[in-house]
């Protein structure tokens, strides 16, 4: 069976060709051009799009993959982050005054699922986001220092996080 499997992969790969393997990436789907934003548009960032040359890039949406439409009322953390949201408390309400937090924690698992599955270890999230905020997020509806749920939970898991103006040079960072 070796030399089957030997003679398979001279043939098919020979000792010339060089196997590049990319590292994959997870990415919030809004930052990618998908629709997945609150209000049904997307967040096309080129600087992340560009990734796609020397990265397999992941696409997610937390809030959808735990279960909120698109479009749908945006939401914020009344106290607290994503830190208490995974803790159990309910500290997240949509514009509507609706409790939203269990969607915010199935979405957050979801994306680490995603992670351990396909062995991600860094993930670019949108910033100001209630899932993915890794440096902002709106606190009532005042913007403050805090992380989401689906980066808390990813940073707490060891996979590195950074917003889309992390990747930017000094110069060329949105405030």
């Amino acid at each position: 069976m070796l030399s089957f499997l030997s003679i398979f992969v001279d043939i098919i790969l020979p000792s010339r060709w060089v196997i590049t393997v990319k590292e994959t990436i997870l990415v919030s789907a809004c930052l990618l051009g998908l629709r997945c934003c609150y209000n049904g548009c997307n967040n096309t960032d080129q600087p992340v799009l560009d990734l796609r040359d020397k990265y397999i890039l992941i696409p997610v949406c937390p809030e959808q993959l735990g279960g909120l439409q698109t479009p749908r009322p945006p939401s914020f953390f009344i106290k607290g982050d994503g830190s208490q949201t995974l803790e159990g408390i309910d500290n997240l309400i949509n514009d509507q005054n609706e409790n939203v937090s269990s969607h915010f924690r199935k979405g957050a698992e979801e994306a680490l699922k995603i992670c351990r599955l396909f062995n991600i270890k860094t993930a670019i999230l949108k910033e100001r986001s209630p899932s993915c905020g890794t440096h902002q997020i709106y606190l009532k509806e005042k913007l403050t220092k805090g992380m989401g749920v689906t980066a808390t939970i990813l940073k707490s898991n060891d996979i590195r996080i950074m917003s889309e103006n992390d990747i930017r040079r000094p110069d060329e960072r949105k405030n």
